[in-house]
């Protein structure tokens, strides 16, 4: 009896200064959210919105596990289980889109991320800032053309008979004739990712230069005094000051692999290119929405989602085993 009370005793020695750091991280916090009440009041309608766009729809996932018909309920429908996820991993096209999507995704991240830091860097050096602006302005403005305006310009550009990259590479002896670009699938891909990149390389470059003005000037005396020349002081200064935000933008972009490209492919494909060109958003459109199966199209909406997350938390995982920055 008098062992039970003495451990009784000690268990409530314990966990008193715990219950006391714990009501005082709450009053802590209470204190945080009235000092910071026009931030809270800003983020509730963005909270509302995620909540009925993105959580509410969710529901609509019970539709991968039925035959769902339009005109019945939810709960009327008839349930098939895993039939739809089985049809999708046993059809062929379902590979061959999903090797198109990867092999652009991966073509768009890396070149999306060497042109944009390397872009960034170059106009952080540049001491003319009249030069500065026309140069990130020039480069800014295609990412604010539509994909419809801006595929057609591409396509004009590409063209066989008087198109601009046929006439350079003629008048410069890399080719004889002209070449039917977008007729030829295996190159797509890279028409693709050099597409991506002229329309948004500048509008890429805007968090990087942010990044960069946000390093210690100081840095960059020193490292004059020091005699380091403008390479010097981009590859030991400016790259790791950049660094986290780097790390940060890489693990989002890693989890939206499978979300890369609908619109430039869909409206640069055709039927010459289409088994390199079609991604698994226009193989969800055609072979499920176009055709009314709406249980295929959320199977695959959900195969997508769970791929995206674990790509998600692997990236991030793997930054935190490399002690870099992390999303959590």
């Amino acid at each position: 009896m008098q062992e039970t009370t003495i451990r009784g005793l000690a268990t409530t020695s314990v966990s008193a200064p715990s219950r006391r750091h714990e009501i005082k991280g709450v009053r802590h916090f209470m204190r945080l959210l009235v000092k910071q009440r026009a931030l809270v009041l800003m983020s509730v309608p963005f909270v509302i919105w995620l909540f009925i766009f993105r959580y509410v729809p969710l529901w609509g996932w019970l539709m991968a596990f039925q035959d769902f018909r339009p005109g019945k309920s939810i709960w009327e429908q008839t349930w098939v289980g895993f039939k739809h996820f089985a049809f999708l991993f046993n059809d062929p096209g379902f590979y061959r889109v999903m090797r198109n999507t990867l092999a652009m995704s991966v073509i768009n991240l890396v070149l999306g991320f060497t042109t944009a830091i390397t872009l960034a860097l170059l106009l952080n050096e540049l001491k003319n800032l009249l030069f500065k602006r026309i140069v990130q302005t020039i480069s800014y403005l295609p990412h604010f053309i539509s994909w419809v305006v801006a595929s057609s310009i591409i396509m004009s550009a590409l063209h066989p008979e008087g198109g601009i990259v046929n006439e350079l590479l003629v008048w410069l002896g890399v080719i004889d004739k002209p070449v039917l670009w977008l007729g030829k699938g295996e190159y797509f891909w890279w028409i693709y990712g050099l597409s991506e990149i002229w329309k948004n390389l500048g509008w890429n470059t805007i968090v990087y230069l942010a990044a960069i003005a946000m390093i210690d000037p100081s840095l960059y005396e020193a490292a004059e005094i020091d005699g380091a020349g403008r390479f010097r002081k981009m590859w030991h200064i400016t790259l790791p000051g950049i660094r986290p935000v780097i790390i940060l933008l890489l693990i989002m972009n890693v989890g939206h692999l499978l979300e890369f490209g609908f619109e430039p492919q869909y409206l640069l494909m055709n039927p010459m290119n289409i088994d390199y060109a079609e991604s698994l958003d226009i193989f969800v459109l055609r072979y499920g929405i176009n055709l009314f199966n709406f249980s295929f199209a959320t199977a695959a909406g959900i195969f997508k989602t769970v791929v995206s997350f674990i790509l998600l938390f692997s990236a991030n995982y793997l930054a935190k085993r490399l002690g870099q920055a992390r999303l959590f």
